[in-house]
């Protein structure tokens, strides 16, 4: 069961992360932003925007099947590690910086986690 869990957040961190990334990417080939038929026009005549549907179909699939077996609590907070996958993956594809409060908001993500994944682990032991 535990390798299944780390199978599917992988796989659940992989999606969104790659969906997010496509995102900025459709955003960024659609620019100059305007609110009109053309701009439409711009976002889905490049790639992109088909790879942020194949991005968040992934994750939205990947999600349904974890949360039939996962706690939803420690499921929900490992779910937000795409933060800090999202960022780590900004600072090589987009060249942006981490400043300090980034890495101190990331770390504090990956602490929470750890923190009701061991929770939720003392909750198990107990039953």
């Amino acid at each position: 069961m535990k390798k299944f869990y780390i199978i599917g957040f992988i796989l659940l961190l992989f999606f969104d992360t790659f969906g997010q990334t496509n995102f900025k990417l459709t955003a960024l080939s659609a620019l100059p932003f305007e609110i009109s038929f053309d701009w439409l026009i711009r976002i889905f005549s490049h790639g992109w925007a088909y790879l942020v549907i194949l991005g968040y179909t992934g994750a939205f699939m990947t999600w349904m099947v974890l949360l039939k077996k996962a706690p939803v609590g420690p499921a929900f907070a490992a779910s937000h590690l795409q933060v800090v996958t999202v960022m780590l993956v900004s600072v090589i594809v987009f060249n942006e910086q981490v400043t300090l409060t980034r890495l101190l908001g990331g770390l504090c993500i990956i602490i929470g986690i750890v923190f009701l994944a061991l929770a939720e682990q003392k909750l198990q032991c107990k039953k």
